[in-house]
């Protein structure tokens, strides 16, 4: 698939700090701040980005209009979400996609971000970015991707948890994907179609084993993953412990992926839990199993 890249951030220009799903604490946002002005950038922050309605950033049509906000504005040359949470489900569709494909600009987040990443590439298929500003490791990986044009070669990590997952093999195809249970709620709802895609999955325990099964058979059943070309896996923190009837998440995501009888990589240091990596999303990916590799296109131009 043709992918549209955004050009890159450069010091000076302007970013926004919005807030599509859950509010963040005002250290996240302070930390956030603190990264992006060290770059050189001039941020800014979303007028609602610290708004209150239950576990959300305010009421759906603020977040909403702060996200379209900053798409439309000429002079904002990318779009950082505080945090992920909860929300971003609820906006994915009034995304002004006219404004995007007009001008498109990077957007940074992960988590219920994922929701946008998906409505993006479905509809404008523009790259973007899974990653935060949590830490430093996670802000220099983000910051590379936001304002550098050089491939990602993300490497398999032997002592990560899903490093035991594989299949072996050689595959290429536009990297898509995120928060496993936002993919797989997706279904029937705005899930972008995947063929010819590398599936990029990652979750922290906030479920049981059961639901994770769950979540992939959703995939699966739903002929979802029919034409996938290849799996990678990041992280799954929260389940390094966690035993039910003997068996692991490593158990539960060898059962299921190997029934799709494509490459598999796991152990991949991209998703939740502190100083993680940051990986692009739509630009084309190449898994190599054997070399314990996933090499993705630049997410800027």
């Amino acid at each position: 698939m043709d992918v549209v890249l955004p050009q890159r951030v450069r010091a000076g220009d302007r970013v926004r700090l919005v807030s599509p799903a859950s509010f963040p604490s005002e250290e996240v946002l302070a930390e956030a701040v603190r990264w992006l002005e060290g770059w050189g950038l001039v941020v800014e922050v979303g007028k609602h980005a610290v708004d209150r309605h239950g576990y959300m950033a305010g009421r759906d049509e603020d977040r909403l209009a702060d996200l379209n906000e900053a798409y439309r504005d000429p002079g904002v040359r990318a779009v950082i979400a505080t945090t992920g949470g909860a929300g971003a489900y609820r906006i994915a569709d009034g995304i002004d996609f006219a404004a995007v494909r007009a001008d498109p600009k990077p957007l940074a987040g992960f988590s219920d971000i994922t929701n946008l990443h998906l409505a993006l590439w479905r509809h404008c298929r523009v790259a973007g970015i899974h990653g935060c500003l949590s830490g430093t490791r996670s802000a220099s990986a983000t910051r590379s991707l936001l304002m550098g044009t050089e491939r990602t070669v993300l490497h398999r990590d032997p002592s990560a948890l899903t490093a035991s997952v594989r299949v072996a093999g050689v595959a290429t195809g536009n990297l898509v994907g995120g928060h496993l249970g936002t993919i797989a709620w997706s279904v029937g709802a705005g899930l972008p179609d995947l063929d010819g895609a590398i599936m990029f999955l990652e979750a922290p325990r906030a479920v049981g084993l059961g639901h994770v099964d769950r979540q992939l058979t959703q995939l699966i059943r739903s002929g979802s993953l029919r034409g996938v070309r290849g799996v990678a896996l990041g992280r799954f923190p929260g389940f390094e412990d966690h035993v039910d009837r003997g068996w692991t998440v490593v158990d539960v995501l060898r059962d299921r992926l190997t029934t799709l009888d494509v490459p598999v990589i796991g152990g991949i240091d991209v998703g939740h839990g502190d100083n993680s990596l940051s990986a692009p999303l739509g630009p084309v990916a190449e898994l190599d199993v054997d070399a314990g590799t996933l090499t993705v296109g630049p997410a800027v131009r």
